[in-house]
């Protein structure tokens, strides 16, 4: 997520790493945690205290604190799922079955993660058997308890979702870019399918699934699973998801939705006022594609299409297997924003076929996906944009260096008694990539490729662990490599704060002319009027606003947007850094667009910086609330958590 042809069969070669063995398919392959540990963890799911939150050494690798699940005991393997979409009540309705497999046979207690899901009953061959909810926990929602029959192989549990779920956006037609019919779309990452599903809500459970999804007739249903872009419009659809995926993983969307094709493999779907914007802005996504086969193994998934949503949207794009989930917001006309895509499809690689267990190795997806992603803009894009963003991250990365605690700054962070959300940050995405980075450096780009390549294909189509990364280093880069690497540094990356001395930092020339050109206009040398822009990148733009001075006049404000038009711009992230500025100095003349950005946009990446800069002031903290109450009704509910403690009273 992101908040962010023709290829050889690669043959292990001693000069590049060590070989190893192909990956344990299960939870074997773990760290097998003491049994006080496993009691303690079982009785602490949810909320624990300070001091064991501050207690990393007590961390069980690969136990999943955010789920009340039991897949050691008895493993949910594969979905059946039937449902009907309710736009008037806002419910999906219907039921879904679990096949299952038990680690003993004497295990008949199957747990499951639900979150204000209303169960009307729990059936094995047709017979009525007993449940029981259990307590509830404000960031992890209820427990389901069935007791199985002896020789029960699967169950169905007959449910319907809240109208309020936390996984589940309704909106209205006039929320839509057509204007005419309503729209649906779910988002699952980290713990919400638990509001659409009752299921074992953890990423180190993989399951594959078909559904049946029934909508109203003049509105399609598309989900992360083989969609037939020929399939006929009649509100009965169905799909399959063949490879085992985690639960957040899988997505739904309904409503009036059309198909074009971007290549073989490739295609969009979108409202039809967007669609044939999408599809020019992101015609290079079959070149993406061909571009990650080639250095890091067959796309394993069939086709890649993307999904453009309603600007509700709360994130910039989900990685959802087959159709990637996209915001609208980068739709700038120019492929300015594409590495959005670019991300997106990485995780088709690093995050859908190589997973992260629990929430705490969130950067073993991220890190991952980050460098891919810039390691694909510069095939695609040339070396100059990846070396311009490269700059970008990095600068985003130290915002948040500076923000965070010092306990967040960690990769494998310990997200105990926390709520999981609370991983996403910049550390994941950009201090995971810039760790990969150093590898790459130490060892070679062409040895690190071919070492990536493997680990893809070790551990495809698993939910693997810190611990086991680690573990596979040893085994292959530092068993290679043992003069280029250190354990200690590699363990310094991974489990301390901050960035180890002498990480590496991106570079670009094209950014040292922006220094220049805005140290003349801030010291008066050089009126705004005499740059010229022509030629500058949506980068350089960035960069060039990004780095103003806390403080500006509102004379120098008036200059700036007489020149370059900023407060109408139409590039989405310019328009939020312009704002940001214009925030911070209360520049008023662009408060008309802040309001409708902040009423029309739900991107959380662009709208809670803004929300938070406004309430430092009481004026700006009235205006935050007068804008946000505007806009709650069409904000997702991520965004609405995410934004609403900032406009109490």
């Amino acid at each position: 997520m992101k908040n962010y042809g023709m290829f050889a069969t690669f043959v292990c070669a001693p000069l590049l790493f060590a070989c190893s063995e192909k990956a344990s398919q299960t939870d074997e392959a773990m760290t097998t945690p003491s049994s006080t540990t496993v009691e303690s963890q079982q009785q602490g799911k949810g909320k624990t205290d300070t001091a064991a939150e501050a207690v990393v050494s007590d961390i069980a690798t690969g136990v999943d604190y955010h789920s009340f699940s039991n897949p050691d005991e008895i493993r949910v393997t594969h979905l059946s799922l039937d449902l009907s979409a309710n736009f008037d009540t806002k419910q999906l309705v219907g039921k879904v079955t679990l096949d299952i497999e038990r680690a003993a046979p004497t295990n008949n207690q199957l747990i499951l993660d639900t979150r204000a899901l209303n169960i009307a009953k729990v059936t094995v061959e047709g017979e009525d058997i007993a449940y029981e909810l259990g307590e509830t926990d404000p960031d992890l929602g209820t427990p389901l308890s069935i007791t199985l029959p002896e020789h029960a192989k699967s169950v169905t549990v007959a449910y319907s979702t809240s109208a309020e779920a936390s996984g589940v956006q309704w909106l209205t037609p006039a929320q839509t870019a057509g204007k005419q019919h309503p729209f649906l779309f779910t988002q699952a990452q980290a713990v919400h399918a638990r509001s659409f599903i009752p299921l074992q809500d953890s990423p180190k459970v993989r399951v594959t699934y078909d559904a049946n999804i029934k909508t109203p007739p003049e509105l399609l249903a598309v989900m992360s699973a083989a969609n037939d872009p020929t399939t006929k419009r009649d509100g009965d659809y169905s799909f399959t998801m063949p490879q085992a995926v985690p639960s957040y993983l899988i997505a739904l969307a309904i409503g009036d939705l059309k198909f074009k094709s971007m290549g073989k493999r490739t295609g969009v779907y979108a409202e039809p006022a967007l669609l044939d914007a999408a599809a020019a802005e992101f015609e290079d996504t079959e070149a993406m594609l061909e571009v990650t086969e080639r250095t890091y193994g067959p796309y394993q998934w069939d086709r890649y299409d993307l999904l453009i949503l309603p600007p509700s949207f709360p994130f910039g794009g989900m990685e959802n297997p087959r159709l990637s989930f996209i915001t609208p917001t980068v739709i700038a006309g120019d492929k300015s924003l594409v590495a959005l895509i670019a991300h997106e499809l990485a995780h088709s690689w690093s995050g859908n076929t190589v997973t992260n267990a629990t929430w705490r190795d969130l950067w073993l997806n991220e890190g991952f996906t980050t460098y891919l992603t810039y390691r694909i803009m510069e095939v695609v894009y040339g070396h100059e944009r990846y070396k311009q963003e490269a700059v970008l991250g990095y600068q985003d990365l130290q915002r948040d260096l500076a923000a965070l605690n010092e306990q967040d700054e960690i990769l494998a962070i310990d997200l105990r008694g926390r709520n999981p959300d609370d991983v996403f940050s910049n550390i994941p995405y950009e201090k995971g990539a810039l760790f990969l980075r150093e590898l790459e450096q130490k060892v070679g780009r062409k040895n690190f490729d071919a070492f990536l390549m493997q680990y893809f294909e070790d551990f495809e189509f698993q939910s693997i662990t810190t611990d086991q990364f680690i573990a596979y280093l040893d085994k292959t880069l530092l068993a290679s490599y043992p003069q280029k690497l250190d354990r200690e540094r590699i363990h310094a990356w991974i489990f301390e704060p901050g960035l180890p001395d002498n990480a590496p930092q991106p570079e670009s020339d094209a950014f040292d002319t922006i220094d220049d050109i805005r140290a003349q206009w801030l010291a008066g040398t050089r009126p705004a009027s005499d740059i010229d822009t022509r030629l500058w990148t949506v980068h350089q733009w960035l960069y060039f606003l990004n780095n103003m001075p806390n403080s500006l006049s509102a004379a120098q404000l008036d200059e700036l947007d007489a020149a370059f038009s900023l407060t109408t711009t139409s590039n989405n992230e310019i328009a939020h850094s312009w704002l940001m500025i214009a925030v911070a100095n209360e520049y008023k003349p662009a408060y008309e667009r802040l309001y409708e950005y902040l009423t029309s946009i739900g991107r959380n990446k662009l709208v809670k910086p803004l929300y938070r800069e406004l309430v430092k002031t009481p004026e700006g903290k009235a205006f935050a609330a007068k804008a946000f109450a505007e806009a709650k009704p069409g904000y997702h509910p991520l965004t609405i958590k995410a934004n609403e403690g900032y406009v109490k009273p």
